[in-house]
């Protein structure tokens, strides 16, 4: 196992680095298929069949069939290919930034509108208390 790099203690955030690429190469090649309408008619008609030519984690496959936003993050999505699985399903940007914060549609808007979330707390897990 490779040492923690800084940005892991950043709290709510999933980098995407060169090890989450790598973790992540064929669950993204699935998302970004998507953007082509042959492949999203194959992809409705037959969900399983489609997503299992991409060779895939058991776990990546589930949480795409499952819509898990965030935990597709974790198992090496990049948030804009993963964008285009939420599209396929009629989900945008702004919808599913709000599942994936828990906050909603409307409140995440309100929040990047006010200037994003206060880095308060949010620079480091070492800062909550309860760490």
């Amino acid at each position: 196992m490779s040492k923690p790099e800084s940005y892991e203690d950043i709290p709510g955030t999933i980098v995407f680095d060169s090890q989450q690429a790598a973790r992540g190469y064929h669950l993204n090649q699935f998302c970004i298929s998507l953007r082509q309408q042959k492949n999203r008619d194959k992809f409705a008609a037959d969900p399983q069949t489609y997503i299992d030519q991409f060779p895939m984690t058991k776990e990546q496959r589930q949480a795409a069939l499952d819509q898990e936003w965030t935990l597709l993050l974790e198992l090496g999505g990049n948030i804009y290919y993963t964008s285009k699985l939420a599209a396929f399903h009629g989900i945008n940007f702004q919808e599913l930034a709000g599942l994936m914060t828990g906050m909603g549609s409307d409140a995440y808007r309100a929040m990047m509108v006010a200037g994003g979330r206060s880095i308060e707390g949010n620079r480091s897990k070492f800062e909550w208390e309860d760490n």
